[in-house]
């Protein structure tokens, strides 16, 4: 089941991580170095649907 929405919090809290499309789609980077994990947290704390998950 998919559970992103489309909401754009993510994108908001985490824009070196998560972006829109032209056609409206999300856009994400999948791997991330330590640099990016706070705003990686950042995007899954604000998710209203809580469809961020982070690994390790």
């Amino acid at each position: 089941m998919k559970k992103c929405q489309y909401h754009g919090q993510c994108v908001i809290a985490a824009p070196d991580l998560f972006s829109f499309a032209e056609d409206g789609s999300l856009k994400w980077v999948e791997t991330i170095d330590d640099s990016l994990r706070q705003q990686a947290e950042d995007a899954a704390d604000v998710c209203p649907e809580q469809a961020i998950t982070l690994e390790g």
